[in-house]
């Protein structure tokens, strides 16, 4: 056995900066070998996994130990982080998963969820039964889980909640209960969002202009038991593994309007998805000019619906209206441009943002979307599968984007990773969006060098004043970021957000068969921020809306309220602008989603500000932070 000997003696040689050494292994690990990860002796580092004593204590459960090696233990779980009680202090939702069960082990069965109520001070409390999450409607239990979404889809300043996963939908109205406490009620069949597909990723916009949410649906393939091939490790024949997702159909995308009376309707068809419809139905589509419904029609002749797993909603081409990008699996990524009332255009292809540099589909994971680079316009980077490149998407305007990983340093991070959860933060507040990833195969076997469990990685924004857009780079600072990023994980969902209001960014992370972690963010810094939140009217979430920050040295710095984005999880809504040691600000504009315009001048540093369209006073809000 003398090369496992060499692998195993090269395990032992210490992460080195801008380096992952990945360790082969062509077996999962079990419960007792993880063990020992969570124990590591908290070290100095960017970030510190408090979990432990934090109160919040949960797995996300894919039923591996059936030993079926199906699809459907692959995609894990997501975070949502949620205000649902109004207290000031960020909630954490854990989608649960599932198992078989039954004597032939073929009843898809669902694991609890789990909402921790934030008591400040990074400790929580189980809140799920007196929050009404326990059961679903008419107490029927849960189903496999995977993901999360938050919106307040009815505009009364309560946060609700949509669940996902596979063979329905929850919806939870969040409704007053005794005691001025809030607890949810499900509501998903009586609002209308009956789905019997499997759902993964969702994202919330007001897409039609109405002042309130619609819904955007990703389905994954067409995995059951009656569609369940036998698939192994390509190595070794005689070893089951997951069988990758184009053995499976995709399945097609659903959007949701919005009635504003408590329902939904579904309007996939009429809004431009690459969804079936009846044949005479393409040259109905008006917003579509004739080479458009041709190509429309040939992407759906060809069943190019897309394998969805990530969803994110935001202003790609800078006109004033929400876009939709999608991350499929192995399948082109969709570019939803918004042409105005509800109605799209998918042109992931012609924008450059589909595929990779070379023009090939890619197993697309999580996304996020940042002006990482100062131009005013937003990137996108789409987390990729092993032997693929992370994409970076720049932003050329006008609707088009190039690949740029190489350039700007994503590619350095080599070919072994699988990444899902994802998002832009700023980490040390000096102004410019960092990027982070969680890691972690989806088949039993990977092909060497890469591992089941991997690393999750911290990529830091190294602009620098006066720098050309694209000559910006990210580096690897992963060994500096804390323990938990020198630990391998079956990373999945990542949630990013300020838990304790200190105005630095945390992360939630929920990887598959291990428990959850809370990394606070501890960097020291004597960098300023300012934190925003947006009420629109009536438009109370105002996705799409674009904040434009007027330093008084005459820099400008961007960003927007999103819908969706990371993989399967809802992170923070407020927006956290680093502004180094800067320590006044000239001039903050708000375009909203209604298309009016705002500014405010003036807003001091380090604290939280709410913002209301159509009001001249800011509001400082001092929320508590526990400490």
């Amino acid at each position: 056995m003398p090369g496992k000997t060499i692998w195993a003696l090269i395990a032992l040689i210490p992460i080195s900066v801008g380096l992952f050494l990945l360790i082969p292994r062509n077996v999962p690990q079990t419960a007792e070998e993880q063990q020992p990860e969570r124990e590591l002796p908290l070290a100095p580092g960017y970030f510190a996994d408090v979990t432990p004593g934090s109160g919040i204590d949960f797995v996300h459960r894919n039923s591996e130990e059936a030993e079926l090696a199906t699809i459907l233990e692959s995609l894990g779980g997501g975070v949502a982080l949620i205000d649902f009680d109004g207290d000031g202090l960020l909630d954490v939702f854990l989608t649960g998963g599932g198992y078989f069960d039954g004597p032939d082990k073929r009843s898809i069965k669902g694991h609890p969820c789990k909402l921790y109520k934030n008591l400040g001070g990074f400790k929580f409390r189980d809140a799920t039964v007196e929050a009404g999450l326990d059961r679903l409607e008419s107490g029927a239990p849960w189903f496999y889980t995977h993901g999360a979404a938050v919106a307040d889809y009815d505009n009364d300043g309560w946060p609700d909640l949509l669940v996902t996963g596979y063979g329905r939908l929850a919806l939870f109205h969040n409704v007053p209960a005794d005691g001025n406490r809030r607890r949810f009620v499900d509501v998903a069949r009586s609002a209308g969002l009956i789905d019997s597909l499997w759902s993964t990723s969702a994202g919330w916009g007001d897409f039609d202009g109405d002042g309130f949410p619609d819904l955007y649906v990703c389905h994954y393939v067409n995995w059951s038991w009656a569609n369940n091939p036998p698939c192994k490790d390509y190595r070794d024949q005689s070893r089951p593994d997951v069988c990758a997702p184009k053995v499976f159909e995709g399945q097609p995308h659903v959007l949701y309007r919005n009635n504003r009376n408590g329902t939904f309707t579904e309007v996939s068809a009429e809004a431009g998805l690459q969804v079936p419809r009846p044949a005479d139905a393409y040259s109905k589509l008006a917003h579509l000019s004739p080479a458009a419904q041709a190509r429309l029609e040939r992407a759906v002749r060809e069943k190019d619906y897309g394998k969805g797993l990530g969803v994110l909603v935001t202003d790609l081409d800078d006109d004033g209206r929400p876009d939709i990008y999608v991350a499929n699996d192995t399948s082109g990524n969709f570019v939803y441009l918004n042409r105005g009332h509800g109605r799209f255009e998918q042109m992931g292809s012609e924008c450059g943002a589909a595929r990779d540099a070379l023009g090939r589909a890619t197993g697309s994971m999580g996304v996020d979307a940042a002006d990482y680079n100062g131009t005013g316009r937003l990137s996108l980077f789409v987390a990729n599968y092993q032997n693929e490149t992370h994409a970076l998407y720049r932003n050329e305007g006008r609707g088009q984007f190039v690949h740029a990983s190489q350039v700007s340093g994503i590619t350095s991070l080599g070919l072994n990773f699988v990444g899902f959860g994802t998002g832009f933060l700023d980490f040390d507040l000096d102004g410019h969006e960092d990027l982070v990833i969680s890691n972690g195969h989806v088949v039993h076997y990977p092909p060497p060098p890469a591992d089941v469990k991997q690393v999750p990685v911290l990529l830091r924004n190294t602009r620098r004043p006066g720098q050309k857009p694209h000559e910006v780079r990210f580096e690897n600072v992963s060994p500096k970021a804390g323990p938990y990023f020198q630990v391998r994980h079956l990373g999945r969902g990542i949630a990013l957000g300020d838990l304790d209001n200190r105005g630095r960014t945390d992360v939630v992370l929920n990887p598959t068969n291990a428990p959850v972690a809370v990394l606070r963010n501890q960097f020291e810094t004597d960098h300023h921020w300012l934190g925003i939140q947006l009420i629109g009217r009536p438009y109370r979430d105002a996705v799409g809306a674009r904040l434009e920050l007027q330093l008084a040295d005459g820099e400008k710095l961007v960003r927007a309220v999103k819908g969706g984005g990371s993989y399967l999880s809802s992170g923070d809504r407020r927006t956290l602008f680093g502004l180094g040691s800067r320590t006044k600000i000239d001039r903050l504009t708000v375009r909203w989603p209604s298309g009016k315009s705002q500014s405010w001048k003036g807003l001091a540093v380090d604290r939280y500000w709410t913002l209301t369209e159509g009001e001249e006073k800011a509001n400082s809000t001092a929320p508590k932070s526990g400490d």
